[in-house]
């Protein structure tokens, strides 16, 4: 269940009405919203992928910040060397589908995640927000990301 106040919060953080939040999947220290976990199929029909959304404001600008400095190409290098990384980035995948598909299978959705996954290393804000929501270990490169930036859920800088 997601408060009112959550949502009135993200509507601020997005700079745009929030859509779609089913609840809150990780908070900032002060207790704000920094990942939402939203419907696969938003109130008019579109189909949602990102089951996670990073929405802080500080949050996402760090994020944007690692993606500019190439971080993202580093990590495609490692996802094509590294065999445990690899695996783990498939479970991601996997896991990031099967809680999507227990809410609600969306067929233009199928096989289809976020962030890239499992083959590629496209959006930073969609696999660190997954790492935020579902815990270390859960995704490898949101956890890289997330060690990586000069950002942390720890750490309020919320405004």
């Amino acid at each position: 269940m997601v408060s009112d106040a959550d949502v009135l919060e993200v509507t601020r953080q997005l700079g745009r009405p929030a859509r779609g939040i089913l609840e809150v999947a990780a908070r900032c220290v002060c207790g704000r919203p920094v990942v939402v976990k939203t419907t696969p199929r938003l109130e008019d029909g579109t189909p949602f992928p990102t089951l996670f959304y990073l929405t802080q404001t500080a949050a996402t600008a760090a994020v944007s910040t690692l993606e500019a400095s190439g971080f993202m190409v580093e990590m495609q290098q490692r996802l094509a060397e590294d065999d445990q990384i690899r695996a783990g980035y498939l479970l991601a995948h996997r896991s990031y589908l099967a809680e999507r598909d227990q809410i609600e299978v969306v067929p233009e959705l199928n096989d289809f995640s976020a962030g890239g996954m499992p083959i590629r290393v496209k959006c930073l804000h969609a696999l660190v927000a997954h790492s935020l929501a579902k815990g270390e270990g859960s995704n490898p490169i949101g956890d890289l990301a997330l060690e990586a930036l000069d950002w942390s859920i720890k750490v309020c800088s919320c405004n």
